[in-house]
């Protein structure tokens, strides 16, 4: 069991290849979850090539920063958010562990709900009748006895697992888009406007790269230090960016055949045949243990990155126990999805600017930091003030050009409901951190440049 959390990993225990994070990222992406994603675009009101458009400029936009994140975690042997902590201060930063600790949970905790379904569901193609509150809780704590079994173990684990589990995510998706390509109507669909695409383009990198940047540099941390930059960033790009493109671009496909392809699980087997439905759905319980696998590693790390002392075992199975309890009210709530759905809708508002203000840290540093530096909770600028001052007005931002279920933000609505809430929190962010961090960057950084 890997006992090492966020603290450095010394060049003797590094290990590994760069293209072992394609496989990571591509046992990760290749899920049911992100061909939902291509559905929703089409449902949105876009026809099938105004999807394919969004979804290719989301992901060129976003899968990048994954890659970045990623050369960020092999140079310095540390998790993503511990290195934010050069832009906020090793305690300042806490507060944006916590907002990676709770995103993670609540993606966790989704990938849960839909386990549980899809498992439902196969009891009842097995003459399993049932829809008892007690046959549910047995399906959760199943599943998560399952899902605890990788991120206990650590890091080694998982990325073996991910690269065999690859290969059985491509080969089953690849009969899927077999099955679903002869009934596709590639001309059907509407014809969105402007604000309608933008919203769609939103969807697809809140959805996509964003939401993983902050994970690059936790499977990164243990490659040798002298391992190519171009290798690491293009291989973690590549492995997001291939399947998010691809799988998305199926979902919109069956989006023309289904028209509530949105749901999963009652709603886009409709475009299989039927011998194909009990695969697909032991299909989606798989890549959603695989998704979640990578999600529950990484939000243990978190949660020690928001200045919580405990153990890296520990922190997963605490962040396991929260994840339970959230599926629990889940199955039992009839809105509970919908306040979720709503949630992560959400996280763009600080994902952006936490984005904005990563990159522009790393410009001014050009790409070096001093790692043990991170870990030195005595020394000064403990809490750095550009920084959090850059967040706050980022999300302000962020939350001005917001186009989502719950809010609607005022440059939004100005502009008859476009979203720019990504571009605005990454660029008003990094903007305000540049013009106030005005810290000279320390000789010893700058040397190793």
């Amino acid at each position: 069991m890997e006992q090492r959390g966020i603290e450095l990993v010394p060049a003797s225990e590094r290990y590994g290849r760069p293209r072992d994070l394609l496989f990571l990222w591509a046992g990760t992406t290749t899920t049911v979850f992100t061909v939902v994603y291509g559905t929703i675009v089409v449902a949105m009101g876009l026809s099938f090539w105004q999807a394919v458009a969004a979804i290719v400029i989301g992901n060129l936009l976003a899968f990048p920063l994954v890659g970045f994140s990623s050369i960020q975690g092999m140079q310095h042997g540390t998790s993503t958010m511990a290195i934010s902590r050069a832009a906020y201060g090793n305690k300042g930063a806490r507060v944006l562990g916590f907002f990676g600790w709770l995103n993670m949970v609540g993606f966790e905790a989704g990938g849960m709900v839909m386990i549980t379904l899809a498992g439902l569901t196969l009891l009842k193609q097995a003459g399993v009748e049932g829809e008892g509150l007690g046959l549910k809780v047995a399906i959760v704590l199943i599943a998560a006895v399952i899902q605890l079994i990788l991120p206990l173990i650590g890091h080694a684990a998982v990325m073996k697992a991910q690269k065999y589990l690859t290969w059985v995510f491509v080969a089953m998706f690849v009969v899927m888009a077999i099955l679903v390509a002869p009934k596709a109507n590639l001309t059907a669909g509407g014809s969105a406007d402007f604000s309608t695409f933008t919203l769609a383009v939103m969807l697809v990198m809140s959805g996509g790269g964003l939401s993983w940047a902050p994970l690059g540099g936790d499977y990164s941390r243990y490659l040798p230090v002298d391992s190519s930059r171009k290798a690491v960033f293009g291989y973690a790009f590549l492995g997001g960016f291939v399947p998010y493109l691809l799988l998305m671009i199926l979902g919109a496909a069956v989006a023309t055949v289904v028209t509530n392809a949105s749901d999963p699980i009652s709603g886009l087997p409709g475009a299989l045949p039927s011998w194909f439905v009990v695969p697909y759905l032991l299909l989606t319980v798989v890549t959603l243990f695989a998704a979640n696998t990578t999600d529950l590693y990484s939000s243990g790390l978190n949660l020690q990155a928001a200045g919580i002392r405990i153990k890296r075992w520990a922190a997963v199975v605490l962040d396991l126990i929260f994840c339970v309890i959230i599926t629990f009210v889940a199955i039992t709530s009839d809105s509970f999805n919908t306040m979720l759905n709503a949630f992560l809708g959400l996280v763009v508002v600080w994902l952006a600017p936490w984005a904005g203000i990563y990159v522009t840290d790393w410009l001014r540093r050009k790409g070096v930091y001093d790692a043990a530096s991170l870990f030195d909770e005595s020394g000064p600028g403990q809490i750095r003030w550009a920084g959090l001052i850059a967040q706050a007005v980022g999300m302000l931002a962020a939350g001005l050009w917001l186009n989502s279920s719950v809010y609607v933000g005022w440059l939004s609505s100005a502009t008859g409901g476009s979203d720019f809430s990504i571009f605005a929190g990454f660029v008003v962010a990094g903007a305000v951190y540049a013009a106030l961090d005005r810290r000279a960057v320390p000789v010893k950084e700058l040397a190793h440049a």
